[in-house]
């Protein structure tokens, strides 16, 4: 089991999540008639809706947690209750990602039918713990901070298109950092797939400003 909250991918996906969705606000607003107010106004909503979906997405998250820990129930009971040992290890193999089922052999999936019986029912029923939590909260500060730096550049510079160019080109260089560390977390290669994350990132912006954002 690993000892991080959250997966490097997970992380990735809060950060690019937050960007677009904040991007799509900034780059919707038309600076070279905007006055003040109005961009002040911007900024709030950027944070507003990133907040919200903050919590929207931590709520998905503890729902994928406990929705993935209810199928291993399943699984682990179904393991229990298979009639012979055959179709124990078609479930146990079925479960298992598709490299490892063609790795394992029937030595393999007898331990893991072995060490499954010998586990109380109470270990694998689903529920929700504090590590849960702890990531679901991260998931929430993950989006909200990805706000920051694109909507900054407003609030530093009174220059609305200056505070534009400056907020696009963090959001650009943001995006290409993700899609680079992305790449060598997944074994890609990091430049195209960070300049990759950069074309989607912009073309997923300006769909929703297309679709009314």
């Amino acid at each position: 089991m690993t000892d991080r909250i959250l997966e490097p991918v997970e992380r990735f996906s809060e950060i690019l999540f937050g960007l677009i969705m904040a991007l799509t606000i900034t780059c919707a607003v038309s600076v070279a008639t905007a006055d003040r107010v109005q961009i002040d106004h911007m900024v709030l909503a950027a944070l507003g809706c990133n907040l919200a979906w903050g919590i929207i997405d931590a709520g998905m998250y503890l729902m994928a947690r406990l929705g993935e820990r209810g199928h291993n129930f399943l699984i682990a009971k179904g393991i229990r209750e298979a009639p012979d040992l055959k179709s124990a290890h078609s479930i146990i193999a079925n479960g298992l990602p598709a490299l490892l089922a063609s790795a394992f052999g029937p030595a393999h999936l007898k331990l893991i039918r072995e060490k499954i019986n010998q586990m109380s029912p109470s270990d694998v029923r689903p529920k929700l713990t504090g590590r849960d939590f702890l990531g679901a909260s991260g998931v929430c500060i993950l989006v909200i901070l990805s706000t920051f730096p694109v909507v900054l550049p407003f609030v530093i510079f009174e220059d609305a298109r200056l505070a534009l160019r400056v907020s696009n080109a963090i959001a650009i260089i943001l995006l290409f950092v993700c899609g680079f560390l992305f790449a060598r977390y997944a074994g890609l290669r990091p430049w195209i797939t960070g300049l990759i994350m950069v074309a989607v990132g912009v073309a997923q912006v300006s769909l929703a400003i297309a679709l009314g954002g």
